[in-house]
């Protein structure tokens, strides 16, 4: 019987070393794990691969890092998936406001007040990765786009034009160009209907209702979209039909670019992130102007979209190293290397930055005269039904290609957001 005793005595001993020594290889692994990101920026492979995580390591050696990207189509419902069954990576990189805001209510992200990095953000660059009621923020801010217009400066040198600053500026060049006949003066369509509210619409109306002061009236129940300032917008844009091919109902996005860079249009309204594309399709040098003011001497906005953001994965097992990538993110070593190499994003936080791509540099300087909006219905304003976001691609579509009047958007974008939005109601 003793020495029965004997035995077990010695085999939970030896159980319990082997644990204990289990325990601490996993401890040390855990250190010195592999972080994981999750993003739908497949296009930033091989920067993460071969600049972004580098830099990282060389500051923070043995933690190693690996960016596993999903399909933009296919990320939220993949990534949720994988939270879901206790898969998904470390680091999550986040969609501004109610995807991401969804996901810290679920419980899948940690809170990041306080940490460090954090504090190279001013509050405006984290109000896509906060709670409304501004208490809790989820998500790092990374970087934003920008709206406005480019243009093709051999055309411009050729027809003796100079970028505009008001609206009566503008349609004067708008018509000089038409007028020529060699030219389309606007690169764009209506096919896919986003860019007439996400690039036209969102990019141009600001000035009008003068940015953060009527998106957050509206928010509020102050403002409705039938307001002056708003039907100014879309006033705005029906004259702008005019200046479209003859085919822009069934053009694409594609088809826009294309006319663009094969130096067959004159202007592209569009979104920072397409400097990128021209710079390696266009064989002329561009130019980049804000949306034109109403008149010489308002005060500009612009729409300087939060556009991604970085969370950690509540559920992580490796949340110190996680802690640490954080922190570099929030870096100025960061925010100079993805500003230059992933252009026309542009860093939310308040590190100063030389900016290398002259187009680029063109677009972040109207942060100096500017001040900074985000698209009209990001926040809150998507939430019920119908949908704004379907809505307004459909109103802005129907106003540039002259089937709708502008006061009759402005009711219909109206109507619906009372049907669901108490303070409108």
């Amino acid at each position: 019987m003793q020495s029965i005793t004997r035995v077990r005595s010695t085999y939970s001993i030896r159980t319990l070393r082997n644990a204990v020594l289990l325990a601490l290889a996993a401890a040390g692994s855990a250190q010195a794990g592999t972080l994981t990101i999750e993003s739908w920026r497949v296009d930033d492979k091989t920067l993460w691969e071969t600049v972004l995580i580098p830099a990282f390591q060389k500051k923070n050696p043995g933690i190693e890092v690996k960016f596993a990207p999903s399909a933009p189509t296919e990320y939220d419902s993949s990534l949720a998936a994988r939270l879901a069954g206790g898969t998904a990576g470390d680091l999550i990189a986040c969609r501004p406001f109610d995807v991401s805001l969804s996901l810290y209510k679920k419980g899948n992200l940690e809170k990041l007040d306080g940490k460090p990095g954090m504090e190279h953000f001013p509050a405006s660059s984290k109000v896509a990765w906060e709670t409304d009621d501004g208490k809790d923020t989820f998500c790092m801010p990374v970087a934003s786009v920008m709206h406005g217009f480019l243009y093709n400066q051999k055309i411009f040198k050729e027809l003796h034009l100079q970028a505009p600053k008001t609206e009566a500026e503008f349609f004067t060049l708008l018509d000089t160009i038409k007028s020529n006949g060699k030219y389309t003066p606007l690169a764009l369509g209506t096919a896919d209907q986003w860019e007439s509210n996400q690039v036209v619409f969102t990019g141009i109306g600001p000035n009008y209702w003068k940015g953060e002061e009527s998106r957050k009236a509206l928010i509020a129940g102050k403002a409705k979209f039938t307001d002056p300032q708003f039907v100014s917008a879309w006033e705005y844009e029906a004259k702008l039909g005019k200046y479209l091919s003859k085919g822009a109902s069934s053009q694409t996005y594609g088809d826009s670019q294309n006319l663009f860079a094969l130096g067959k249009a004159a202007i592209y309204p569009t979104g920072s992130w397409d400097i990128a594309y021209f710079n390696g399709t266009a064989k002329f040098e561009m130019g980049a102007f804000p949306p034109p003011v109403p008149k010489a001497g308002d005060k500009c906005y612009i729409s300087d979209h939060n556009d991604i953001g970085m969370g950690i994965n509540k559920k992580s097992k490796n949340k110190e190293d996680a802690y640490k990538f954080l922190a570099w993110l929030g870096s100025q070593e960061f925010a100079d290397i993805y500003t230059n190499k992933v252009t026309g994003f542009f860093s939310l936080s308040d590190h100063l930055i030389s900016v290398k791509d002259p187009v680029a540099k063109q677009m972040i300087d109207w942060r100096k005269s500017c001040s900074s909006t985000i698209r009209l219905n990001a926040q809150i304003l998507n939430r019920g039904e119908p949908s704004m976001e379907n809505q307004l691609w459909n109103v802005n579509a129907q106003v540039l290609n002259g089937k709708l009047a502008p006061k009759e958007a402005a009711a219909q974008i109206q109507a619906g957001f009372a049907k669901w939005y108490k303070p409108q109601q």
